[in-house]
């Protein structure tokens, strides 16, 4: 456990917290630390699927405002690359992730449940990117994982107003994909994962690099990628698992190992 960020394993999935109250702001200790961790859930085998959790009150309200508000434009032209770094680590963990997103998920927490997979909010959570209302953009990953995400217009709209939406909202564009009661979204998130936790781990792991790394470029390249993945499937003992359970027994019988 590190000062700032935590993993916990239980059944196969990783619960990567953050602990930095009051409000989980991703300074640059949280950043280094959710780069270790995502490192640690990504290569450990007996993880196949993560949770990002920030507690029960809130999950991420931004960056820390006060650690980079003294900082030259030749710092940040130097750290700007790390920042965002960090959390495309947490986007590039080779497993399903599901972020349970409670109370605020603004600026550079938005951007780390972009980094998810899928998003279980609170219905009293608030979404935001209100980097503008600094005079900033976005410098984690928003201006490009939201508009993929929820299309260009409404993008467009949230970062240039900088304002909140609540999780009504966020669900109806499709940055939430679920909305449950606050006491609830650790346990959704949970169960979420749990189904992953015994499907063919390097089938998921090369679903989610042939969409995610298909989507950075144009459709050729991105059935070219799809092709290699999929035939180097047929490498695997979970390959000759699947197809032999359907042949024997139907579909959804498989036990992966």
């Amino acid at each position: 456990m590190g000062e700032f960020v935590s993993v916990d394993v239980a059944g196969s999935v990783a619960t990567i917290r953050l602990h930095r109250p009051p409000m989980n702001a991703i300074s640059r200790g949280v950043q280094e630390e959710l780069r270790d961790a995502a490192r640690q859930v990504g290569a450990d085998e007996a993880v196949r699927a993560v949770v990002l959790y920030g507690g029960d009150k809130v999950f991420a309200a931004g960056a820390d405002v006060k650690e980079f508000a003294p900082m030259t434009h030749a710092q940040i032209m130097r750290d700007a690359e790390r920042i965002s770094s960090s959390i495309d680590a947490v986007a590039r963990i080779p497993k399903p992730v599901i972020a349970a997103v409670t109370g605020y998920a603004l600026g550079g927490g938005c951007e780390l449940a972009l980094a998810a997979d899928f998003r279980v909010s609170a219905e009293d959570a608030k979404w935001g990117q209100p980097e503008i209302l600094l005079g900033i953009i976005p410098g984690m990953g928003g201006t490009q994982r939201l508009p993929r995400l929820v299309g260009p217009a409404r993008a467009k709209e949230l970062i240039y107003t900088g304002r909140m939406i609540d999780a009504g909202e966020a669900l109806g564009i499709g940055l939430a994909d679920v909305v449950v009661p606050a006491e609830d979204v650790y346990s959704t998130a949970v169960e979420m994962a749990t189904t992953y936790v015994n499907g063919p781990a390097l089938a998921l792991q090369a679903a989610k690099a042939a969409i995610d790394d298909g989507l950075e470029t144009d459709l050729e390249s991105g059935l070219r990628l799809e092709s290699h993945l999929f035939a180097s499937l047929f490498a695997t003992a979970d390959r000759d698992t699947g197809i032999r359970s359907f042949l024997e027994n139907g579909p959804g019988k498989a036990e992966f190992t």
